[in-house]
């Protein structure tokens, strides 16, 4: 085809066209990246050239219920050197080594490492203030200053398992420190500023800080001195009974609130890694399931008397054995106890009688009542671990498993659940949410940012029934089994039991739990009390919850009430002692004697007691127990000399 002029022409236009065309799109596109996305571009290679030191906000304490921290994290300056922007790494390493106490070639060596950042140990980390000061005023380059924080606890191992632990960088693993972990962590900052791929600065950027924020405090209802009261009883039980675990509650009945949970084995936070995983991973109190034994028998007498299937005063013959099903399930008592009424089955913690009570409400009737208790399911505690404890499904429940169930045989529960349960017996039977941490905290300025409030979760029994079942157990302390609990004119009311523990399907001869739960005052109580001692190996052989864990937690009522300030009432039934119990003894007043006199006067007490002299001088200035306390013949009383004016007597 021939190519005229004005086809050349036209081609020619097309071209020029389209080379237009593609300069505008060119300079369109380089209009829009220069122009519209220069910042959003600028953004970006800045964030590519960034480098931040990290700052960590202070994680919030734990505190008592009186506001004194059980942890708290301790801060010190800590060196974060930037190898590449380290010129003169010699002289660097000179300078810094005599204010680290370290030798020049180890900060030498750290700091020369390929590395972003690195932390120049030990020396560098956890500084004095003044150190700190020191290398600040050098002003060396590549050289920054964070916080570094490790956890304090003032108290060693109290509540070691309450409290919990945090890992690599404070971060709670168990206890309060992982249920609370978002609340106690504070927001990182930092120190940011802009280098090259090698490390080095970008002239004329700067460096920008943001500031961390500080974890929030959380408040315990653990009283503190409470708490130390049931360790320093573990401890003794540890010592005299050698068993292999121990765990005790105290828990306020009216609102809910745990004042003291301890448990044995027993371990330093600090020091954590350094003790077994099953003792600072597991809180026995509320994760440990077994067979309660006799503590249970407080629900069955409440599902009875609630019910209206018995009355205290009725009769009932012990024979030693009950039949159920062609099985004879005996007594602990040989021979049984006889004739005796209701509220002595309670007393003597008759297994047959129980057994009977369990008949006469059936398993509907019995089985909703120990649900309605809490059994059988989480009590909802804020700590992690918690046990659910087994049930027999009802389908399964027949003559055999309801008798044994009504004593505290063949269910497997929590100590928090027994504890809540009868905190329900407590408050007047309402059924509460048991919570350990009473209030969020600003850590900064102390305010509340959060509340807890108590959380009823149903009313189980009425108040009369509740009132009912206290008597009953008032009398178990001055006239029963657990009269070893007994401390005049605190009214402590309570249940022994003494459970075989089950394994691969059979009782183990000669393991026990033994264990005792307790209600302090009966009429109004303000605190309940548990103790179970898993297979305890006395001197003596005997080995029975009442002569064990009842004692236990008479020392821990007596003494939280009297630290309470509860002032000991002449109300309440009299002690009921039994060969060979003898009654308690009054201790005298030595307050104000001399040595001599204090020494004669214990001598002349035909009460056997025995003084131990504390401090130096020739005055008594104070004693323990105080005069006019209730003591068992033979007690010890430490007298505390000092340099006051005799009394003259």
């Amino acid at each position: 085809m021939r190519v005229t002029r004005g086809m050349m022409r036209r081609r020619l236009v097309v071209l020029l066209m389209t080379l237009f065309a593609a300069i505008l799109a060119l300079v369109g596109r380089l209009f829009f990246v220069q122009v519209l996305q220069s910042g959003w571009l600028a953004g970006l290679a800045k964030s590519s050239w960034d480098r931040t030191v990290p700052l960590a906000g202070i994680r919030g304490s734990i505190l008592d219920s009186a506001g004194q921290p059980l942890t708290y994290t301790a801060t010190a300056p800590t060196i974060v050197a930037v190898p590449s922007q380290i010129k003169d790494k010699p002289g660097t390493a000179r300078k810094l080594a005599p204010i680290l106490n370290m030798s020049e070639a180890s900060v030498l060596r750290q700091i020369s490492q390929r590395e972003l950042m690195v932390y120049i140990r030990p020396g560098g980390r956890q500084m004095s203030e003044a150190k700190a000061n020191q290398i600040r005023a050098l002003g060396l380059p590549g050289i920054y200053l964070t916080e570094d924080g490790k956890r304090a606890y003032p108290y060693g191992d109290l509540a070691a398992q309450v409290l919990g632990i945090t890992g690599y960088e404070n971060v709670g693993l168990t206890g309060l420190e992982k249920q609370y972990n978002s609340v106690l962590t504070g927001q990182k900052g930092g120190i940011t500023f802009y280098a090259k791929a090698n490390g080095e600065l970008i002239p004329g950027e700067g460096q920008s800080v943001v500031e961390p924020t500080d974890g929030d405090d959380i408040k315990t209802t653990i009283n503190l001195q409470v708490q130390q009261y049931v360790e320093r009883e573990i401890e003794q039980a540890v010592a005299e009974y050698n068993p292999d675990s121990v765990t005790a509650i105290v828990e306020n009945p009216q609102t809910g609130a745990i004042v003291a949970m301890a448990n044995y084995p027993t371990f330093n936070p600090a020091d954590w890694r350094n003790a077994s995983p099953s003792t600072y991973n597991r809180n026995l109190a509320i994760w440990q399931t077994f067979e309660p034994g006799s503590t249970f028998k407080i629900v069955t007498l409440s599902a009875a008397l609630q019910e209206n299937k018995v009355n205290l005063q009725d009769s009932f013959y012990d024979p030693g054995y009950y039949e159920v099903a062609g099985h004879r399930i005996r007594c602990w008592k040989a021979g049984g106890h006889g004739s005796e009424s209701f509220l002595q089955v309670v007393e003597n913690s008759c297994n047959p009688g129980f057994i009977a009570l369990g008949e006469r409400l059936g398993k509907e009737s019995l089985f909703s009542y120990i649900r309605n208790f809490g059994f059988g399911q989480k009590t909802g505690i804020d700590l992690p671990g918690e046990g659910n404890g087994i049930l027999f499904k009802l389908n399964r429940v027949g003559p055999l498993e309801l008798a044994t169930t009504a004593f505290g045989q063949g269910v497997s529960v929590t100590p928090i659940q027994q504890v809540m349960a009868v905190g329900a017996v407590a408050n007047g039977g309402k059924l509460m949410k048991p919570y350990v941490v009473s209030e969020i905290l600003n850590h900064d300025t102390g305010q509340v940012v959060e509340e807890t409030k108590p959380t009823v979760v149903r009313q189980v029994i009425s108040s009369a029934t509740a009132a009912q079942v206290r008597s009953a157990l008032e009398s178990v302390v001055a006239n029963g089994s657990g009269g070893k609990a007994y401390r005049d004119g605190y009214r402590i009311a309570g249940k022994t039991g003494t459970a075989q523990v089950a394994k691969n399907g059979h009782y183990e001869s000669g393991h026990y739990i033994v264990s005792f739960i307790g209600m302090a005052p009966a009429n109004q109580p303000k605190l309940v009390a548990y103790i179970a001692i898993d297979n305890p190996h006395p001197k003596h052989g005997v080995v029975f919850g009442g002569v064990i864990a009842a004692p236990i937690v008479g020392n821990i009522l007596d003494d939280a009430l009297h630290e309470m300030g509860v002032q000991p009432s002449p109300e309440g039934l009299p002690k009921k002692y039994r060969y060979p119990e003898v009654p308690p003894v009054t201790v005298p007043n030595f307050q104000g004697l001399t040595l001599k006199q204090a020494q004669n006067l214990a001598l002349q007490n035909s009460a056997n007691l025995k003084v131990d002299i504390q401090g130096q001088g020739q005055v008594v200035v104070a004693q323990s127990p105080a005069g006019g306390s209730k003591v068992e013949p033979g007690s010890v009383i430490r007298l505390y000399l000092g340099d006051g004016k005799p009394s003259g007597n």
